[in-house]
């Protein structure tokens, strides 16, 4: 499901207009994305958490010419589902 897909499913079953759901989606996103960049942690009851894990630097190697490179570290975001997601996708 693409963000359209979403938009338009949201906007049937609230009856609200897909202009509408557009503008909460999107400011959904950008409070997510806006709470992660600070560190924050985002908790939705019963989806899961959007959270900031720390990737440590490590040693790779450059899968095209084979030439050992160090990878640093960095952030990424990840997402952790709730026991309540998990049951319902596993039913």
């Amino acid at each position: 499901m693409n963000k359209t897909e979403l938009i338009e499913s949201i906007a049937t079953k609230t009856e609200m207009t897909k202009t509408d759901v557009d503008k909460v989606v999107t400011a959904l996103v950008d409070v997510v994305t806006e709470a992660l960049a600070n560190g924050d942690k985002v908790s939705l009851k019963g989806f899961g958490n959007f959270e900031v894990r720390t990737r440590s630097g490590r040693m790779g190697r450059n899968p095209k010419t084979g030439e050992v490179m160090e990878i640093s570290a960095s952030k990424v975001p990840a997402f952790k589902a709730s026991s309540t997601l998990k049951k319902a996708v596993n039913k």
